[in-house]
């Protein structure tokens, strides 16, 4: 299908930007790693930092776009272009004037959220007092990355993608380069990244600038408080952040007990669930960024047919790719953390505490895959009141999972409960949506979901065989390690793409036809441009 194609082909488009962020992510945390290791100093920064990145999940990768998203693609389609600039230019300037005072205010208020996200830190007063200062050096992120959010919406319901999907990579740049060439030179080196972290949220808002202005956005004040679209922004947006925030809440609730267990707990949940975000950020993240506009669509054109296919089709193409994805993780895990943090003061036991906690978050990657799917479907609708529900339930859940499992599991008994919580939570959303819109298309869903995880099991088989046999540890170089391991990855991978295609898997079929036809028009392309 032509909608279909669409998609596909701007979710390649963020898949490769967000990739490419994640790829530098992991740089970055190598860096971090091997500078500060699992220790005080990382902890404290990991939790200082907990709530920025926490609000950038949210505003950037969800709820500041799933409220403005379907408003902004009415007006397109309902009102003219100058209504639909007033519109998105109030809604730009109103947002500035409140992350201003939420910047402010969390400047302000740091002693008090420390001691709320970690309070067992109170018990190290120099612990306490290095993390009080990062939280209040890194909180006026927050206005760049909100802002950076929005114009995010804005781009996206006009179909452009690019910009938007490249922009966190100014983030990972501007941390990367303040830990390699500030750090030194600082008393404190862990400031380095506070700093980075305030000029990365910068160039994540500088660099759409460009793209928002050639597509006449008119950047000036427009103090229209009382715009309608404004109120339902906010009537959407309240509720629909706690819907898209079941993962990011139940993270930081594990974050919070972890305070409490050995040093070095709160790091291995950072660097573990850091390594299940990449699959997440740069499949999931991005086929739901896409689908949003085209569900939105769907719902103003009446068309509730053409919105189950889409929520069907985004929901296979998900599973195609993190099924194997969250299958890798698990069988590769402990040589995986290996080669990318152990290092420095980063030592062989954080390495074995990390990826035992890689273990159990791992086993929730394609829910929290799912739940970015399923709750823009309920946004598509403006109903953001069920995802809160549904996510109240999840957390609480998750609550007394981690309190149930955290004395016998200790770090990992956290990360289960948030992949536990993660399955309530879709299990609901799914009964629900079914309910209200009748059936989703789901024997074709759940037959292509099996096909996935016989062609997964296959693949990781296979990897589980190949460790046993040559184990990438046993080598002392870091590129031998990281060609053997590759060796074995890309062998399950063409285990997973041969079972596929034995089991005629229609979303292989489908990408596969769409790289023919890419490959197809620009080599046309080129024997044109060689004729004239």
């Amino acid at each position: 299908m032509v909608g279909d194609k669409k998609m596909a082909k701007a979710a390649g488009i963020v898949s490769l930007g967000t990739l490419l962020s994640r790829i530098l992510g992991f740089v970055r945390d190598m860096i971090i790693a091997k500078m500060f290791g699992a220790g005080m100093l990382a902890d404290a920064f990991f939790v200082a930092f907990r709530i920025p990145n926490m609000l950038r999940g949210l505003l950037g990768e969800g709820a500041l776009s799933a409220s403005f998203i379907p408003i902004f693609t009415e007006y397109l389609t309902k009102k003219n272009r100058v209504e639909s600039w007033r519109m998105a230019g109030a809604a730009l300037t109103t947002l500035a004037l409140i992350l201003t005072l939420v910047s402010l205010l969390g400047v302000l208020l740091a002693p008090i959220l420390v001691r709320l996200i970690a309070p067992g830190f109170t018990a190290v007063p120099e612990k306490l007092r290095i993390t009080i200062l990062l939280t209040r050096l890194m909180f006026p992120y927050i206005f760049f990355v909100g802002l950076s959010a929005l114009l995010m919406g804005i781009l996206n319901s006009l179909g452009h993608f690019a910009s938007p999907a490249f922009s966190p990579v100014m983030f990972n740049l501007s941390l990367i380069g303040a830990a390699l060439f500030l750090a030194p030179h600082l008393r404190e080196p862990i400031l380095a990244l506070a700093v980075g972290v305030l000029l990365g949220g910068l160039g994540q808002l500088m660099v759409q600038v460009p793209a928002a202005i050639k597509r006449g956005l008119p950047f000036r004040p427009y103090f229209d408080f009382a715009n309608p679209a404004l109120r339902r922004m906010g009537q959407l947006m309240a509720p629909g952040t706690v819907g898209l925030a079941i993962t990011q809440v139940n993270v930081f609730i594990s974050t919070l007990l972890a305070s409490f267990l050995a040093e070095g707990s709160v790091s291995y949940i950072y660097y573990s669930f850091r390594l299940v975000h990449l699959p997440l950020g740069a499949f999931g993240v991005a086929i739901a960024t896409v689908a949003l506009p085209a569900m939105s669509s769907a719902v103003a054109q009446r068309s509730l047919e053409r919105l189950k296919e889409t929520f069907s089709f985004a929901l296979r193409l998900a599973f195609f790719v993190t099924v194997p994805a969250m299958v890798g993780l698990l069988v590769f895990r402990v040589p995986i953390v290996h080669i990318l943090f152990e290092r420095g003061r980063f030592t062989r036991a954080m390495t074995l505490g990390t990826s035992e906690a890689l273990l159990f978050f791992s086993l929730g990657l394609c829910f929290y895959v799912a739940t970015r799917i399923l709750v823009p479907v309920y946004h598509s609708f403006q109903d953001t009141r069920t995802p809160v529900k549904v996510g109240a339930v999840a957390v609480t859940g998750d609550i007394l999972l981690s309190l149930l499992l955290m004395p016998y599991m200790k770090v990992n008994g956290l990360a289960l409960a948030t992949s536990l919580s993660s399955l309530m939570n879709v299990v609901l959303l799914v009964a629900i949506l079914r309910k209200r819109l009748g059936p989703l298309g789901g024997d074709r869903i759940m037959r292509s979901f099996l096909q996935v995880c016989v062609a997964s099991f296959a693949m990781g088989l296979l990897g589980w065989l190949s460790l046993r046999i040559y184990d990438p540890l046993a080598i002392s170089w870091v590129l031998g390690k990281v060609l053997v391991l590759g060796v074995e990855f890309s062998l399950g991978v063409l285990v997973f793409l041969g079972v596929a295609f034995l089991l005629r898997l229609e979303e292989l079929g489908f990408l596969w036809k769409l790289i023919v036809e890419k490959w197809g028009s620009k080599r046309q392309a080129r024997e044109l441009t060689l004729d004239g």
